[in-house]
């Protein structure tokens, strides 16, 4: 969707300027292209510093315009380069560029950070699911799945208890995801709210060309004070060889562009997102207990002629609490606690450094962070965000504060313009799969 409205911003640039302006336009088509190509590579997480990329464009701009609109004097490069340096004192596209970089890289921030959330999230289940399970797990389950027959009691089910206990020992370490992955979903439900809030995403990457428009056509209308300012500064260049533009002449004028708002349809978006992030907030703890009902079709919990690992009968043990400190005393499954499962721990990390990052874009801060497909580290960019939606600042300044770096896992065949939480499937239901059908065929 993100990139959706980047792409319907860029075609109306090409569809309406060379009409509007003519040579304006057609002379320096490759400096707009420049400037969506950036804002795409940096939405996808490219080492870019999203405001020296604006100032870039805004500088290039200025100095093709003011040539083409100039074309009876020679001006030359080192002429520009003093023209650049009063820009900001003579603002000759208004207040344009300075709105446009607030708000822009607030909105890229948390455009950004939200759809990197998803695939972090989505990264962190394929490789949990992929984790296998240990011998004594792999013995537990098939004495709660196969043993009843090898009795003679093929029809009566596993007592719930007596599941719960075998499935959270086997998945005591996904359960210390817990904590960290509740964060980030939570993370992420305030984030959508600023996307569909304050930062007004949808308004501003979907006129960004409309934002250009205006800017250019305040250079228009002030071209002659501007101009004047520049040689007061500057001095006068030299005259050229060159007649007046006619072509420039006749496309000045105010530029009116409609803009086609979707407010709702990302409305619609970021309520269903946050009804499913909040759904997912307890995924890993609830796990066992959606195990054991839908896959082990195990008894309830008062059932007294269940099969309880012995026989046909109550279960009496206790059941054991989420994760991998509490399975000391496990009585079903064989767990050292003092071994967690290291590819796990690298996963909760990554549950980390994107809380983190997705707490800064809440408040408009960038956070550096290397895309591992793009093998660069980004540049932060968060001092554009005003003190009423940042609060409090840090105390160092951008020149000296030490930016901070974190490593997104590669996001192998995903896709970022689709950011919903369906990208998180229930993937780790399969780790326990071949055990379960069999004893389900043989339960009918």
């Amino acid at each position: 969707y993100f990139q959706d409205l980047l792409n319907k911003s860029e075609k109306a640039l090409y569809d309406a300027f060379p009409s509007i302006y003519g040579e304006l336009y057609t002379q320096n088509m490759k400096v707009f292209k420049d400037l969506y190509s950036e804002l795409r590579r940096y939405y996808r997480g490219s080492n870019i510093n999203l405001e020296e990329a604006l100032n870039e464009f805004w500088t290039r701009l200025l100095e093709r315009l003011f040539k083409l609109m100039n074309p009876q004097y020679h001006i030359t490069d080192e002429y520009l380069d003093c023209m650049v340096k009063h820009a900001e004192q003579h603002k000759p596209f208004g207040e344009v560029p300075r709105d446009l970089k607030v708000k822009a890289t607030r909105a890229f921030i948390a455009a950004r950070s939200y759809a990197q959330g998803f695939l972090v999230g989505s990264d962190v289940v394929k490789k949990v699911s992929q984790v296998s399970l240990s011998h004594e797990c792999t013995r537990a389950i098939m004495k709660l799945m196969y043993c009843p027959h090898c009795r003679g009691m093929s029809s009566v089910k596993p007592c719930n208890n007596y599941c719960l206990n075998v499935v959270k020992g086997c998945l005591a370490n996904q359960a210390d995801l817990n904590t960290e992955w509740k964060y980030l979903m939570d993370s992420l439900v305030v984030v959508a709210d600023r996307i569909d809030g304050p930062y007004n995403v949808d308004t501003v990457i979907g006129t960004i060309h409309m934002r250009i428009a205006e800017a250019i056509s305040n250079l228009q209308e002030n071209k002659d004070s501007i101009t004047a300012k520049v040689f007061q500064g500057c001095g006068n260049p030299k005259i050229s060889t060159k007649g007046p533009n006619s072509e420039d002449k006749k496309r000045r004028g105010k530029v009116a562009l409609e803009a086609k708002s979707s407010a709702q349809a990302l409305e619609m978006l970021v309520l269903d997102a946050k009804g499913n992030l909040t759904a997912l907030k307890t995924y890993w703890i609830t796990l066992p207990s959606n195990l054991c009902s839908k896959k082990v079709m195990a008894s309830s919990a008062a059932d007294d002629r269940c099969w309880n690992g012995m026989t046909k009968g109550s279960y009496l043990p206790e059941v054991m609490g989420d994760g991998l400190a509490n399975q000391i005393n496990n009585p079903e499954v064989e767990v050292d606690i003092t071994k967690p499962d290291m590819t796990i721990r690298q996963q909760i990390m990554q549950l980390k450094i994107m809380t983190n990052r997705l707490g800064n874009a809440n408040i408009g801060n960038d956070v550096d962070f290397q895309d591992a497909s793009d093998d660069m580290s980004g540049s932060g960019s968060g001092d554009s965000c005003p003190d009423d939606v940042c609060g409090k600042r840090l105390s160092k300044s951008p020149s000296t504060r030490q930016p901070e770096t974190h490593a997104i896992p590669k996001q192998s065949g995903h896709g970022i313009s689709g950011a919903s939480s369906r990208s998180l499937p229930s993937a780790f239901l399969l780790l326990l799969s071949v055990a379960f059908i069999a004893a389900q065929h043989l339960w009918r």
